[in-house]
C-alpha cells in the first residue's frame, strides 16, 4: 500500500525539533513537501529531508495526501480549512484555533470534505499517559482533579518564546493540554469559574458533567525555579498522579500519525482526538477567556 505523502505547512523551532524528525521516520508516511513562510527556512528544512519546498500554499497541498502544521494557532485555521476543502487530511496542532468561530468554521469544513483529522494532544499520544487513563477509567469513582503547569516559555531565550504565546500566554497554550487530559479522564465539562492572576497567570474551574469538578492553573511566566506540572485525580480509591508530559514528543506524534494514517487507510473519520474533540477545548478556553474579561 502506497504511503500517505504528508507536508509539512511551518519551519520554526517546533517543526524542526518534532514535526520533520516525526514525519521522516513513521511508517505508512512519506515525508513529501515543506511550506512556509521563509522560503529559505523552508527549503533548508525539506532538503534536509529530502522533501521538496513550495512557496505557494495551493501547490503544496496539490502536491500531498495529507498536511501536518507547526504554525500559529490563527494560521493554522485558515490553513486547514483550505487544505480540508481540497481533500487533504489534517494533522493539527492545539488549539486548533484562536476563536471558537474559527474552530467552528474548521470543523465544518472537515465535515463537509469527510477528511481524518488528529489534534496532537502530546499527553494523550504518550504510552504511559494512555496508560493513566486506561488505569483511571477502570477505577473510577473519581470526584475532581486537580492540574497545574508554570511553564517558563516567555523566559528571554526561550525557543517557545514566539509572538503567539507572547500575547495568548499560558490560558491558550498550555490549558489546552490539561484540559484535554481532564475531559478524557471525567468526562465533559463547562467553565464554572475563571480568574486571572499577575502576567498571563489564569485560574480554571470546571464543572464535569458526571458531577466531577476540577481546578487548572496555567502561565508561561513562571520563573525557572518555580517550573512545576502536575496533573491528578482524587475520589473513593483515593489519589491517582498522572506520569508527566514527557521531553520527547517525536515519540508520541509518530503515534499520532501513525493512527491519522491508519484512520486514511480504513476509511475511518472520526478519532477522539480529532477537529471535534478539538474544537470543544477552544470552547472552554473562549470561555474562560471571556469570564476573566467580565463577560
Amino acid at each position: 500500500m502506497r504511503p500517505l505523502r504528508f507536508g509539512l505547512a511551518g519551519t520554526g523551532y517546533w517543526a524542526r525539533i518534532a514535526h520533520a524528525a516525526a514525519l521522516a521516520s513513521t511508517e505508512g508516511v512519506e515525508f513529501a513537501a515543506v511550506w512556509g513562510r521563509d522560503q529559505a527556512a523552508a527549503g533548508k528544512l525539506a532538503g534536509s529531508h529530502g522533501a521538496t519546498a513550495y512557496q505557494d500554499f495551493d501547490e503544496f497541498i496539490a502536491a500531498v495526501d495529507a498536511v501536518a502544521f507547526a504554525v500559529p494557532p490563527q494560521v493554522q485555521a485558515a490553513l486547514a480549512q483550505r487544505a480540508a476543502r481540497a481533500g487533504k487530511h489534517l494533522l493539527l496542532e492545539k488549539p486548533i484555533a484562536a476563536s471558537v468561530a474559527d474552530a467552528n468554521a474548521l470543523a465544518r469544513a472537515v465535515d463537509d470534505a469527510g477528511v481524518a483529522t488528529v489534534v496532537f494532544f502530546t499527553a494523550l499520544f504518550q504510552p504511559d499517559l494512555r496508560a493513566w487513563l486506561a488505569d483511571a477509567a477502570a477505577r473510577g469513582g473519581w470526584l475532581g482533579g486537580t492540574a497545574v503547569w508554570l511553564g517558563t516559555a516567555l523566559q528571554p531565550g526561550n525557543p517557545f518564546n514566539t509572538p503567539w504565546r507572547r500575547q495568548k500566554g499560558g490560558l491558550w497554550d498550555l490549558a489546552p493540554h490539561l484540559i484535554a487530559l481532564l475531559l478524557t479522564s471525567l468526562g465533559p465539562a463547562e467553565v464554572a469559574a475563571a480568574s486571572r492572576g499577575p502576567a498571563d497567570v489564569s485560574h480554571l474551574v470546571l464543572r464535569h458533567l458526571g458531577g466531577a469538578s476540577s481546578a487548572l492553573t496555567v502561565t508561561l511566566s513562571a520563573p525557572p525555579a518555580a517550573e512545576y506540572l502536575e496533573v491528578f485525580l482524587w475520589g473513593a480509591t483515593g489519589r491517582s498522579a498522572a506520569p508527566r508530559e514527557g521531553g520527547d514528543a517525536v515519540t508520541p506524534l509518530r503515534v499520532a500519525l501513525a493512527e491519522l494514517a491508519g484512520n486514511v487507510s480504513s476509511g475511518q473519520r472520526r478519532h477522539r482526538c480529532d477537529v471535534h474533540f478539538g474544537r470543544d477545548v477552544v470552547a472552554l478556553v473562549a470561555d474562560a477567556e471571556r469570564l476573566m474579561s467580565g463577560g
